[in-house]
C-alpha cells in the first residue's frame, strides 16, 4: 500500500500523520509513504528526521481580508497544485490523507482531481478554511470532536479521533514522573502552556508561588524556553517551594503526561488528544490568539462533559486558577468524575481508525 500524506504550520498538524505512518507501519511494514510539505515549515525538517520520504511545494494561506497578497496565493496555489500532481504521478499512491495547514490544499486538491481516493482529518471542534474547502473533493472528512461534524457533508464526515491519542495510550507514567523530578506516590498538577510557554499562564502561577508550598501535591510547571530564564530569576525573588519543580521544556511530555493527577494548559487539539486519551482532568485556559477562536470551543468539548474546568485567559489570575486547582485535587470525588468523563471522550485507538478508513477509500481493505 502507497499513502501520500500533506500537513503542516504546526506540531497539531504534523504529529497525527507521523503518529498514523507509524500505526499503518507496524499494521503493514511494507507500506510505502510520500509526505508533501513546505520547505520553509516545521515539517521538512521533523518529517526527515523519521526517514519518511518528503517533497516540498511553495504555499501560503489566504488572509481572511481583501489584500493584494490574496492574488499571489492563487498563483501559488495553481502552482502547487501542478507540483502536486507530478510528485502524486510518480509516486501513485493508493490514498491521499490532508491532516491539515495550507499545504494540504494544493495537494488533496490535485489528488482528486487525478480521481486519487482522498481523506481530510480536522483536529479542531472548529474546521479551518483549507479543511472547509477540502471536504467537496475529499471522499471521508475524518474528525475528533463532534462539534465538527455540521460543517461537513453529513455522509462524509467519520469519527476517528487524533492518532495523537495513539502515542500516549498505554505509556509507563511512573517512569515519567521520575524523569521530571516527582515523588513518587504524591499527587501531581502539570502546568504548561504549550511548547512556546504562555505568558499569562506563567504571571499567574507566579502570583501564588510562595502560597504552593502549603499544598499537599506537588506542581511540574512548564515555563517554556523563551520564558524561561525570566520565570526562574522571579522564583528565587518569590522564594521557591520544595514541591514545586520548574522546567523550560518537557521532551517525554506522553510519560510525564500519564503520571500527572491533573493538567494546567491551553486547549490545542493535540493537548486534548492526550489529556482524554489518558483519562486526565484538566483545567484549559484557551489562547484567545487564534483563528476563529477555536481553542475556546475545543475546551467547551470537555468542560461541557465535566472532563474540565474551563477558564477564560481574561478571567485568570493566581488567585481565581489556585482556587480551581484545589477544588479538583482537594475533592476525590470530584477528580475521578473528571477522570471518567475524560475517559469516555478519549480514543486511544484513532490512529487505527484513521488507517481503516484510508484503507476503506482506497479499496484496500481486505
Amino acid at each position: 500500500m502507497k499513502i501520500a500524506v500533506s500537513g503542516g504550520g504546526t506540531g497539531g498538524h504534523i504529529y497525527p500523520a507521523l503518529a498514523l505512518i507509524k500505526e499503518m507501519k507496524k499494521k503493514n511494514p511494507s507500506a510505502e509513504f510520500l509526505y508533501i510539505g513546505t520547505e520553509n515549515g516545521l515539517e521538512k525538517g521533523i518529517v526527515e528526521r523519521e526517514g519518511i520520504p518528503f517533497k516540498a511545494i511553495e504555499i501560503t494561506g489566504f488572509k481572511r481580508k481583501l489584500s493584494l497578497d490574496n492574488a499571489k496565493t492563487v498563483m501559488r496555489f495553481l502552482k502547487g497544485v501542478q507540483t502536486s500532481r507530478k510528485y502524486l504521478k510518480e509516486f501513485k499512491p493508493d490514498a491521499v490523507i490532508g491532516t491539515g495547514g495550507y499545504v494540504c490544499g494544493p495537494v488533496v486538491y490535485a489528488a482528486a482531481k487525478l480521481k486519487i481516493p482522498c481523506v481530510i482529518h480536522e483536529q479542531n471542534s472548529l474546521p479551518g478554511l483549507t479543511n472547509k474547502f477540502l471536504a467537496r473533493y475529499a471522499d471521508k472528512v475524518a474528525i475528533c470532536f463532534e462539534e465538527a461534524r455540521r460543517y461537513f457533508p453529513g455522509n462524509k464526515a467519520v469519527m476517528t479521533g487524533n492518532p495523537r491519542a495513539s502515542e500516549v495510550a498505554g505509556v509507563n507514567g511512573e517512569k515519567g514522573k521520575l524523569s521530571a523530578g516527582l515523588k513518587p506516590g504524591k499527587k501531581s498538577v502539570l502546568v504548561f502552556g504549550g511548547s512556546r510557554g504562555a505568558r499569562p499562564i506563567n504571571k499567574a502561577i507566579l502570583e501564588v508561588l510562595p502560597d504552593l508550598e502549603k499544598k499537599d501535591y506537588q506542581i511540574l510547571y512548564v515555563t517554556g524556553e523563551v520564558h524561561y530564564n525570566q520565570v526562574a530569576e522571579e522564583a528565587k525573588t518569590l522564594g521557591f517551594p520544595e514541591n514545586v519543580i520548574i522546567k523550560p521544556f518537557i521532551h517525554n511530555m506522553p510519560e510525564v503526561l500519564a503520571g500527572t493527577d491533573l493538567i494546567v494548559g491551553r486547549a490545542g487539539a493535540t493537548s486534548i488528544a492526550e489529556i482524554t486519551a489518558l483519562g486526565l482532568p484538566s483545567i484549559l485556559i484557551p489562547s484567545p490568539y487564534v483563528t476563529a477562536n477555536h481553542q475556546e470551543v475545543n475546551a467547551r468539548s470537555l468542560s461541557d462533559k465535566g472532563a474540565a474546568v474551563l477558564m477564560l485567559e481574561k478571567d485568570l489570575t493566581g488567585k481565581s486558577l489556585l482556587s480551581e486547582i484545589d477544588s479538583i485535587m482537594k475533592d476525590e470525588a470530584k477528580l475521578m468524575n473528571m477522570r471518567t468523563a475524560s475517559s469516555e471522550i478519549g480514543m486511544p485507538d484513532a490512529a487505527a481508525r484513521l488507517a481503516e478508513v484510508l484503507e476503506e477509500v482506497s479499496g484496500s481493505k481486505n
